[in-house]
């Protein structure tokens, strides 16, 4: 029966990304009806599966903390792309959509997986575990880089409004860069022990009860059906984006939440990645997932969005508002309280899980 799910499970994921592709290739400058967007969106929801399923096999394949790596990089990868070719219409609203899904990864990441794999890992009652010291240098690399290219557009009075000159917008897509970077290289090479799954005495989680990781040709398979799968989310979230827009005219709501919608897409797989871990009392799996994510969305957007700027006319909105300062404030005092420790409880949870609903609330009804 194992086997027999295993195959089928193989089929589906090779299957679906070929047909999103095909979907895509169909649907491609056409004005769709409503039951064409849903087919199409059926299509996409399919592809971001697989491509999760691909990349975890691609993970289980080279360990971690290079799992969480690859993940969060494919993740952002699909949110780039989104962006850059929504960007590129000009469509209403275009000129703040980075910052928007940007923001709204950060929030989704930090609260919305962060909390949900806590409550995972504590449903039982139990207190989870993790590294303070790679967990803390994380979320300290995500302050640093969200505040550089977030916040101080706000403050700063080279332009008017909240954008950066062409000289600060490229220091800032740089210095993100490069912190990430910098990151990446601690995480894989000088101190990969610190992001490695850990007990309550502080040792390192074996990996006796995982199965036996999969040869070099399904890995090197599962990289040719997630490279399909991501260019078929995009493709078809290109396809769906002007019904998008308009639902979101039609319903009254700002147009920030064309951002939080696709940000909400592209991490689904990864939430869903990373309760899995949780359950399997990985919490630092999934922290690695989380804020991995929230690092590789400013340290890999920000640059593109910079460099196409080149040829893009109009603003680029970064700085934040009000609210969403105060968002992103609070969202970094709650997460140092969380990850200082080194253990946490269903408590903390349901503190990001609700800054999380506060961000959605707002980001609907301002």
């Amino acid at each position: 029966m194992t086997s027999r799910l295993a195959v089928l499970t193989s089929r589906w994921t090779g299957i679906v990304p070929v047909a999103a592709l095909i979907v895509f290739a169909l649907a491609w400058h056409r004005d769709l009806p409503w039951l064409a967007v849903a087919v199409v969106s059926a299509f996409l929801g399919g592809a971001v599966l697989a491509a999760v399923h691909h990349a975890e096999i691609i993970a289980h394949r080279v360990g971690e903390p290079y799992g969480s790596l690859v993940l969060a990089v494919a993740v952002t990868v699909i949110e780039v792309a989104l962006i850059v070719t929504l960007v590129t219409t000009g469509a209403k609203g275009s000129e703040s959509l980075a910052r928007d899904t940007v923001f709204a990864a950060i929030m989704i990441t930090c609260n919305g997986i962060v909390g949900v794999s806590l409550l995972a890992a504590t449903r039982k009652g139990q207190v989870a575990h993790f590294n303070a010291e790679g967990t803390g240098a994380a979320l300290a690399t995500v302050g640093t880089v969200a505040t550089l290219c977030l916040v101080l557009p706000t403050f700063t009075t080279g332009r008017s409004g909240p954008v950066f000159t062409p000289g600060q917008l490229g220091f800032a897509a740089v210095a993100s860069l490069g912190l990430y970077l910098l990151f990446v290289g601690m995480q894989t090479v000088r101190h990969r022990d610190y992001f490695l799954p850990t007990r309550s005495d502080g040792s390192v989680a074996s990996d006796d009860d995982h199965a036996s990781p999969p040869s070099a040709r399904a890995a090197w398979l599962s990289l040719g059906f997630l490279l399909i799968a991501l260019a078929a989310v995009v493709g078809n979230a290109k396809n769906v984006s002007p019904s998008l827009e308009d639902a979101v005219d039609a319903a009254g709501m700002p147009q920030a939440v064309v951002g939080v919608t696709i940000a909400l897409l592209i991490l689904l797989p990864e939430t869903i990645a990373a309760v899995r871990a949780a359950r399997r009392k990985r919490v630092q799996i999934s922290l690695n997932l989380a804020y991995g994510s929230a690092m590789a969305s400013i340290g890999l957007t920000i640059p593109v969005i910079a460099i196409s700027q080149i040829w893009l006319d109009g603003p680029l909105v970064l700085g934040l508002g009000s609210t969403e300062l105060v968002l992103l404030s609070l969202t970094m005092i709650t997460s140092v309280l969380t990850v200082v420790p080194g253990r946490a409880t269903i408590l903390q949870g349901g503190i990001h899980v609700a800054i999380l609903g506060s961000f959605l609330f707002l980001a609907a009804s301002p």
